[in-house]
């Protein structure tokens, strides 16, 4: 934890507001990139991440929710296994596929804005694994020290 410098997260994938990698869609191996952050305010309990696309056609999708990440944490890996809940206690929730863990980009058509934004909290979520995007917003009402975020884009061949 440190108090100076700015939250951020990045990934070794994409850099911000690049094109996202084949392999972490739909058209590749649907798996979620690496993702690593930094700076995270010394109050920090625990983190969540929410992966949303706003330019998909029936209003925001989801593509992924995972709290309870311990303090400790400041990256994820390649490849997070969909489960409801791993090994450190992480929670994963529900993307708008009705389906635990990462879901990919896949957009229909044209060029799609992708959003990793991830919150530093001040609490452990009172909630069980498998909860959904609004869910999780509601009970970190009052509990976000810090957020950061990363934006890539895709677009199918």
């Amino acid at each position: 934890m440190s108090t100076s410098g700015q939250f951020a997260i990045t990934s070794t994938a994409f850099k911000e507001g690049e094109a996202i990698p084949e392999k972490y869609t739909c058209d590749g191996k649907n798996i979620s990139p690496p993702l690593k952050w930094s700076f995270a305010p010394a109050q920090t309990r625990s983190f969540a991440l929410i992966v949303d696309d706003p330019d998909a056609p029936a209003g925001v999708w989801v593509h992924w929710v995972i709290l309870n990440m311990p303090p400790t944490t400041s990256e994820l890996p390649e490849s997070i296994p969909k489960e409801r809940s791993l090994r450190d206690g992480t929670l994963q929730g529900k993307n708008d596929s009705r389906e635990i863990g990462y879901d990919g980009p896949c957009p229909p058509g044209g060029t799609h804005r992708y959003y990793f934004k991830l919150y530093a909290l001040d609490a452990m979520l009172k909630l069980p694994a498998g909860v959904t995007k609004p869910e999780v917003l509601k009970a970190m009402e009052g509990h976000i020290v810090a957020q950061a975020q990363l934006m890539g884009r895709y677009s199918r061949k």
